[in-house]
């Protein structure tokens, strides 16, 4: 099973989020596991962590935390600011499952 992770301020905003990309994936019959973390949780996820994204208000950490997981292999990116206000959680679903593949 894949862990996704998405990282935020403080951890709660993207809960609903991670409900709707938790929603598509069972959908697709997809099995991931996706947990919404605040961004001063980052050391602590790396190492557990297939991928992670972040959502709008940390992403400005987006260089320094792709760097920090470039040695473990895990890709990081930003969440689309569109796709995250609009709690599309199959497109950021299908974003996740694009930087495994690439990952692999």
């Amino acid at each position: 099973m894949k862990k996704i992770f998405l990282c935020c301020a403080a951890g709660m905003s993207t809960s609903m989020l991670v409900e709707r990309m938790k929603q598509s994936a069972a959908s697709r019959d997809i099995d991931v596991d996706i947990t919404a973390v605040p961004v001063s949780e980052f050391d602590q996820i790396i190492e557990e962590a297939d991928v992670i994204l972040l959502g709008p208000q940390v992403k400005f950490q987006l260089q320094r935390l792709a760097a920090a997981a470039e040695p473990q292999g895990v890709p990081v990116a930003a969440i689309d600011m569109m796709q995250y206000g609009s709690m599309q959680g199959d497109k950021v679903l299908d974003h996740a499952l694009s930087l495994l593949a690439k990952a692999q």
